[in-house]
């Protein structure tokens, strides 16, 4: 009778204090809610641009409410914005656009309002705190039609150009700041171990010394772009990702059920984490980095989202990273506890911001009841708010006399001879056995074919308007590699088709034939293949081109090497282009010899899939050569 009592009392007990630490919160919030806090004074120093960053992020933080430094900490996506004054009411931090979400009118003047309107509304806040804006302009401003579409981070590995790249950055991060925006996620950092990835071309290389090189010139790139006529304050931040590890996923282990490599389990001991993956990282730090995106990857069981060692002790601690970390798309959520626990976990792992990127009312009031039961500490909450407004100074964010680049930088002249140039520094000769290259000024008779000759959707990739890119001929102002050889080859007869087949193919063969083969556009995992290779449509067009021309030039539109094992031996002249992007005259100059080849393959191209994964050293898998080794390519 006693134990049943005492059993009865303790249940009651618990409902009692549940109940009351609901009606706790609720009233909290109700507070929270009705009390309206004063405007700090206009005397306050983090208005003060004489004042040193630190100086004005600690009297910052003074005025901040709990409720105000969580708000900082979310990254929403725009579309999932209820109303456009939560941008005000929730103080958040940062917005994005997602999958290619862009203004209705998508124009680059279209961008500039929608941004400059979210803009607005986030300084309708009580402490006027500016919002981050971020994009995925990972070969140029890839979101917005008609801006310049640079060749994919991997082309520009195949040049191995530091002044390039440089070059490259900056003008991306002009297009970006001219629209509004003031956050870029690149430089991807990531080394491609396995082809069949469908993140391979994001990447600059699998060799670490090489993407540690290129990686610290593109942050710098970006980060150079200055109101000079104010300060010497940058209008761009750049963000390194994806910490750490990514592109050393293990095969079939992705936690994604539509993915077969991407978002999967990095395995690698701690001496390989430090020679191969974490110099890259190291080189972006020391050229001033002040985002660093952690990756969608496990690290062993832990996804990196919750794993301290790396986010906190190695980054912050050792590293030392002084800007502020962010969670990828939804990251934190894939995580396997609740949307409460995940938080919690994510935050206290080390995460700054967190890509949330929808549901940004709850995301705030499960931080603030972490923090008001002891799971999450306000030091911690702190030092995220810290690094976030570390960058927004940094970017000279509450300087009210800031500026911004014009719109007609935004796929400008000089932008696209620029990306012109680094198409062609990008190309890599892999055969030329018939010396078809470069196509003689004696020869008056072409013949084109190919399912990417015609096709900028494919000659673009993913992450170009849409999110998975668009096949097709959409792009306002940009070049096909057709119009390019036409361009140049004027006075000799082009024809095309795009299986190759000619009406007088019998009684006559072209001098030359140049068949562009390529990959459908692809992003992220939905690009993970078994078996990445040529189309049959491709393979029969290289067969009919060679019926109907005396010399064949095949060039390779790819985000990666392809298998092409049964193929090689028929092929006398070979070129990789990979993603040349909006430019394809690019690839023209140098055919016809008006610019050398000079690019070298940025990772070993493998002979077939048994080979994979490829290590650092270039050893493969089964211990046989690849096709082609890093570096390789024919002057």
């Amino acid at each position: 009778m006693t134990t049943l009592v005492t059993a009865t009392h303790l249940f009651f007990l618990c409902v009692s204090v549940f109940l009351l630490t609901m009606i706790g919160f609720s009233f909290y919030w109700y507070l929270q809610e009705s009390v309206v806090l004063p405007a700090p004074p206009l005397s306050a120093l983090y208005l003060n641009s004489d004042f040193d960053i630190e100086t004005r992020i600690n009297d910052l933080l003074s005025y901040m409410t709990l409720e105000e430094k969580i708000g900082q900490m979310a990254l929403v996506e725009k579309n999932s914005i209820i109303e456009v004054s939560d941008i005000s009411s929730y103080n958040l931090g940062a917005l994005l656009s997602g999958m290619g979400a862009g203004p209705e009118q998508n124009s680059a003047a279209g961008w500039k309002t929608m941004v400059t309107n979210f803009t607005q509304e986030s300084n309708n806040s009580r402490l006027k705190i500016p919002i981050l804006y971020g994009v995925d302009a990972i070969h140029g401003h890839g979101n917005v039609p008609g801006a310049t579409i640079f060749p994919h981070t991997i082309g520009l590995g195949a040049t191995g150009n530091e002044a390039l790249v440089l070059e490259v950055a900056r003008a991306t991060a002009l297009e970006v700041a001219a629209t509004g925006i003031n956050w870029t996620y690149s430089p991807t950092l990531d080394l491609p171990r396995d082809i069949r990835w469908g993140r391979t071309y994001e990447a600059f290389s699998d060799d670490p010394e090489l993407t540690s090189r290129l990686g610290r010139t593109y942050v710098k790139g970006v980060q150079s772009v200055t109101v000079e006529s104010i300060t010497s304050l940058p209008v761009v931040l750049a963000t390194a990702k994806h910490y750490v590890g990514v592109g050393a996923m293990k095969w079939g282990s992705s936690s994604n059920k539509n993915f077969k490599i991407d978002q999967g389990t990095t395995i690698i001991d701690e001496q390989l984490l430090r020679t191969e993956y974490l110099p890259p990282f190291k080189a972006a730090i020391d050229a001033g980095v002040m985002s660093v995106m952690v990756g969608l990857n496990s690290y062993g069981d832990t996804k990196m989202s919750a794993e301290s060692y790396l986010v906190t002790t190695v980054l912050k601690e050792e590293l030392g990273f002084q800007g502020f970390t962010v969670s990828d798309w939804y990251a934190v959520y894939e995580m396997a506890g609740s949307d409460y626990d995940n938080a919690v976990s994510a935050i206290n792992a080390g995460i700054d911001m967190v890509m949330l990127p929808f549901d940004y009312k709850p995301f705030i009031k499960n931080v603030s009841r972490a923090v008001a039961c002891g799971e999450i500490s306000e030091e911690r909450i702190d030092d995220a708010v810290r690094r976030i407004l570390r960058a927004k100074f940094f970017l000279g964010l509450f300087n009210e006399d800031k500026s911004i680049p014009e719109l007609s930088v935004v796929g400008s002249t000089e932008h696209r001879v620029l990306a012109r140039r680094a198409v062609a520094a990008s190309l890599v000769l892999l055969k030329n056995e018939v010396r078809a290259l470069p196509i003689l000024p004696s020869v008056n008779h072409i013949r084109v074919a190919g399912s990417a000759a015609d096709n900028i959707g494919r000659q673009a990739g993913a992450w170009t308007v849409e999110w998975q890119g668009i096949d097709g001929n959409w792009l306002p102002g940009a070049t096909t590699i057709l119009a390019g050889i036409k361009n140049r080859a004027k006075g000799a007869v082009v024809e095309y088709n795009m299986s190759g087949i000619f009406s007088s193919t019998t009684t006559v063969l072209a001098d030359i034939g140049i068949v562009v083969v390529g990959e459908k556009p692809y992003a992220e995992g939905w690009g993970d293949t078994e078996f990445p290779s040529m189309s049959s449509e491709d393979v029969l067009a290289i067969k009919n081109m060679q019926s109907a021309a005396n010399l064949v030039i095949v060039v390779i539109i790819s985000g990666r090497p392809l298998l092409i094992a049964d193929e090689i031996a028929g092929i006398d002249t070979l070129v990789a282009a990979w993603l040349p992007g909006s430019e394809g005259a690019g690839v023209a100059d140098v055919l016809f010899g008006d610019v050398p080849f000079r690019g070298q393959l940025p990772l070993p191209w493998p002979y077939y899939a048994e080979q994979l994964p490829i290590s650092a050293s270039g050893t493969t898998s089964d211990g046989t050569p690849p096709l082609f080794p890093r570096y390789f390519g024919l002057q």
